[in-house]
């Protein structure tokens, strides 16, 4: 058998087209800054390398590095989405690899911290939430106050305590907190959002699937729990003591803050809280509800108009 290269220059000497354009392109490969530079580095490369490695010069002449030709990681132009190319030589032989290209690293951040934050039946439009959009009015100036001096605290360590929001229908009490989310997870901290109803249901949905347990340790340990609405559900005195109490107290030990959201004060939900389903008052249970809630936040009134009309 005829060794591939001779065969190869004969067919070129007998495609004159083939040969010119060969040509052509190996002096613009050669000629490439990029590349002229790279060879500089390795002036002891034998001639036939160089030659036999043409394809991946022209390869890593053709694609864009670190970005340069592309707007955005959706429209990367290289062979493989989001990786670079990267010449280097090793035992005088010349190789070409990927590496991830910074609009890939950040898109693979983004989506990292996106999965800091999980939600229970929230809207779109919550988890979209951004302190950046926050209107700084008079009436809600200490509440938001409070809620950037939590993340400026998230620097140097979790507050123990979060902030029990409530106030009138329509202020913006979830917005806030979904704004919260949303600056959390750039900071890495992971938050878990619920609506309060849903969390209801849920649970007593988890009961005939035996999934109950894992879900509530889940709540347990999230580094930031945001309950949205507490005191609008229907809550049984089950839920009320084995199911929320257990998860206050467990972050009340480990110091991990609750946030809330209420048309209720505290007050008024200890009176909501102390309804049994039965139709008595369960004052005493609804009490120690509450002391945990004190212990895992603090309690801040919101008011103003209603953002929700029209």
């Amino acid at each position: 058998m005829k060794p591939v290269q001779s065969e190869l220059k004969k067919w070129m000497q007998e495609n004159k087209n083939f040969k010119d354009n060969y040509i052509r392109i190996k002096q613009e490969v050669l000629n490439d800054p990029e590349i002229k530079e790279f060879l500089s580095y390795h002036p002891t490369l034998p001639e036939e390398e160089i030659e036999k490695n043409l394809i991946k010069l022209y390869e890593f002449k053709s694609q864009s590095k670190q970005c340069d030709k592309c707007k955005s990681f959706e429209q990367c132009q290289n062979m493989l989405q989001g990786y670079s190319p990267v010449l280097h030589v090793k035992d005088n032989e010349i190789h070409l690899s990927y590496e991830k290209c910074h609009l890939r690293l950040d898109y693979e951040k983004q989506q990292q911290q996106q999965q800091l934050i999980e939600s229970l039946y929230m809207p779109k439009e919550i988890l979209n939430a951004a302190i950046s959009d926050i209107d700084h009015d008079a009436e809600r100036g200490s509440g938001i106050r409070q809620l950037l001096l939590f993340l400026e605290q998230t620097k140097s360590g979790l507050p123990a305590k979060g902030i029990y929001f409530y106030g009138p229908f329509g202020v913006g009490k979830t917005y806030l907190l979904g704004a919260l989310a949303n600056a959390l997870k750039e900071h890495n901290i992971s938050s878990m959002l619920i609506y309060m109803p849903e969390f209801v249901r849920e649970i007593k949905s988890s009961i005939k699937d035996d999934s109950i347990n894992e879900k509530i340790n889940y709540f347990k340990k999230a580094d930031v729990l945001i309950l949205d609405d507490i005191g609008a559900e229907t809550q049984s005195a089950w839920f009320r003591d084995e199911i929320l109490g257990s998860i206050l107290q467990y972050r009340m030990m480990e110091k991990l803050p609750v946030f809330f959201t209420s048309n209720y004060s505290l007050e008024q939900l200890e009176e909501q809280l102390g309804r049994s389903n039965r139709g008595g008052v369960e004052t005493v249970k609804a009490g120690r509800i509450i002391e945990r809630i004190k212990q895992v936040s603090k309690e801040i009134s919101l008011s103003g108009e209603n953002r929700r009309d029209g």
